[in-house]
């Protein structure tokens, strides 16, 4: 007779969170329209901001930094927004399948869920970014690795902060239903201008500054920027923006989880149901 394996404790968690991310593996596989935003989207927005740079440089007799801007932009800015839409699109299937209360009678416990989708969120990003990363390289000579290893604690925050915008997404759609999944994909664009994404903050109107400062992306692509112009290691900005994400997720987890509990008490699975 065969044996079944049970797992405990560490082992189960490990096997529900590679069960969610195999879940959603097959989600894409099934849906090759949802490569778009993986692999679409992000191709034009590099062709469209550098294209800009390089027509910027020629107007203004070479000013390259214009074009290293918007190519250094727009690059970390899908660390960011990948990271972000993958974490909040992954919880919106379950609800546009209507698998939301199959999920919460299981043993799975939210983090376990959490982890999971942004598991796979994270092959994604590696997708999304490294489709920016080649197409910059291949069009307009933009490497990369100009960033040296400044890259890895820059993209690291930004990574953080999309899930942290995503839990706050999540948290929204619990409480007010599919109203609000809109801002799966348009809160980020609030949060883009405010973050001098391309640009330092300085740049913004004076009213908007002082909400910009508070941003910790604003303080990462300040980071992002340094490293590309060959400066020195940003410590000032690169500690800014460790704070602010912290923070970020510290605010996150704590509104998904009071939304989470408002969900159940009130009986707005029925909702998904």
């Amino acid at each position: 007779m065969p044996t079944i394996e049970v797992y405990h404790g560490a082992a189960a968690s490990f096997w529900r969170v590679m069960a969610i991310a195999r879940r959603h593996a097959y989600v894409l596989q099934r849906s090759p329209h949802r490569l778009f935003d993986i692999i679409v989207w992000p191709v034009v927005d590099v062709i469209l901001f550098g294209t800009i740079g390089v027509f910027a440089a020629g107007r203004l007799g070479g000013a390259g930094q214009v074009a290293l801007y918007l190519l250094v932009g727009v690059v970390l800015w899908h660390v960011v927004y990948q990271a972000q839409i993958s974490l909040a699109t992954g919880f919106l299937e379950e609800t546009w399948s209507r698998t939301v209360l199959s999920l919460l009678v299981t043993p799975m416990r939210e983090w376990e869920y959490v982890a999971g989708v942004a598991l796979f969120g994270l092959v994604k990003l590696l997708g999304g970014v490294g489709a920016v990363a080649l197409i910059a390289w291949a069009a307009y000579a933009f490497k990369i690795t100009t960033l040296g290893w400044g890259l890895i604690p820059v993209a690291a925050l930004l990574l953080a902060v999309g899930w942290a915008i995503a839990l706050f997404v999540i948290g929204l759609v619990l409480r007010f239903g599919s109203g609000a999944e809109a801002l799966a994909w348009g809160i980020l664009f609030v949060v883009m201008p405010l973050s001098g994404t391309f640009y330092p903050v300085s740049a913004l109107p004076a009213v908007l500054r002082p909400i910009g400062t508070l941003l910790p992306t604003t303080h990462a692509f300040a980071a992002g920027r340094a490293f590309a112009q060959g400066a020195a290691t940003p410590w000032h900005e690169l500690g800014l923006a460790a704070a602010g994400t912290a923070v970020m997720l510290a605010l996150g987890f704590g509104y998904v989880v009071w939304m989470l509990r408002v969900f159940r008490a009130r009986g707005f699975v029925t909702r998904y149901s």
